[in-house]
């Protein structure tokens, strides 16, 4: 009888730690950070960024979008990247020319929108930062934006209960440094794929152009795509396009970095992806619209020594050449990627 008692005993401990091991690995949190895929939409090239220092997980995703909307990033609290990256804007600064940042000052340069940016190799208008992993250092401490120090900013999520367990989730322990907190806000920022317009379903065989939109198209492929190469739509390049200095900024683009006079006047060549969502236009946002944009190629581009030698004879564009160019442009917002939860605020 005895013996029998000892044999179920047996069992049901066995049993009991199977139980418990299975609930580890369902993830209870105790079997580490949990990969996630990071899927290459069809007809892109292979991103620059590999995530090999840094795997994509869903801890630290979701760390990474909690800081993306925490204002405690900045010096008093208002300006979290959030605050000049908008989802509905395809993350950019929707309407404004600058964005507003500490103590009622303003950035000098229009926010791009944040889509595709694991296949970037430089950032900022001027390409002034060639690495993604520090790229959220220009915008905190910069006194005209988020006005704070890493330090400070550091030592407010250490005091916070929340991210103790959220940075222990995403890293296996609580340590909670400058670090970890940029590959998160990286791995959340680089999650951000835009490829599911209906440019894309087009080239997928899943939708047809219009008329007009193919009109567009073809319009784009003669006129516009050296620049803004499919199917991310810029080449990623640094080119003077015949705007003039703004003599209140005197911004003179990549030359600030490059202390280069054959840079001056040279910005990045953004994408177009979700133009049609993004204004106003420019590396000051200076056009209000997409025609203000095509009117300026078409008849505003100014001469000077370091124009890019594609645009020494403008574009010509007729009326009906922008309306057809307009029509396709629209094709390129991606409707899904501004309203996918996965990157929303935080409830």
């Amino acid at each position: 009888m005895a013996v029998r008692w000892t044999i179920r005993i047996c069992l049901l401990l066995f049993l009991g730690c199977l139980l418990v091991n299975a609930c580890k690995k369902s993830g209870d949190g105790n079997s580490g950070p949990q990969l996630l895929d990071f899927p290459i939409p069809a007809g892109f090239p292979a991103p620059q960024y590999s995530f090999t220092g840094n795997p994509l997980t869903k801890q630290g995703f979701e760390l990474g979008r909690k800081l993306f909307y925490d204002g405690r990033l900045s010096k008093d609290g208002n300006f979290p990247c959030a605050s000049c990256h908008q989802q509905f804007a395809a993350f950019a600064t929707f309407d404004h020319p600058l964005s507003h940042g500490f103590n009622n000052q303003f950035t000098l340069r229009n926010a791009p929108g944040l889509f595709n940016m694991a296949w970037n190799k430089e950032f900022h208008w001027d390409g002034g930062i060639n690495n993604i992993e520090v790229q959220p250092l220009a915008p905190l401490t910069a006194p005209n934006e988020m006005a704070e120090d890493i330090t400070n900013v550091i030592n407010k999520l250490k005091a916070d209960e929340v991210y103790q367990r959220m940075f222990t989730a995403a890293f296996g322990d609580e340590t909670i440094n400058s670090q970890r907190m940029l590959f998160a806000i990286t791995q959340f920022v680089n999650s951000m794929v835009s490829a599911n317009s209906k440019y894309d379903k087009v080239k997928q065989g899943k939708a047809a152009f219009t008329q007009t939109e193919q009109n567009g198209y073809t319009l784009f492929q003669s006129k516009c795509a050296t620049c803004h190469t499919e199917p991310l739509f810029t080449d990623n390049s640094f080119r003077n396009n015949g705007i003039p200095v703004d003599p209140f900024i005197n911004d003179y683009g990549r030359m600030r970095i490059t202390n280069k006079k054959e840079d001056s006047l040279k910005f990045k060549v953004p994408s177009l992806r979700n133009v049609a969502i993004t204004l106003p236009y420019g590396h000051d946002g200076r056009f209000s619209s997409i025609t203000s944009v095509l009117d300026h190629y078409s008849s505003g581009i100014q001469n000077g020594p370091t124009l890019d030698p594609l645009l020494k004879n403008k574009i010509p564009l007729t009326n009906f050449d922008k309306f057809y160019l307009l029509e396709f442009l629209k094709t390129l917002t991606d409707s899904s990627f501004i309203s996918d939860k996965r990157f929303a605020q935080p409830e």
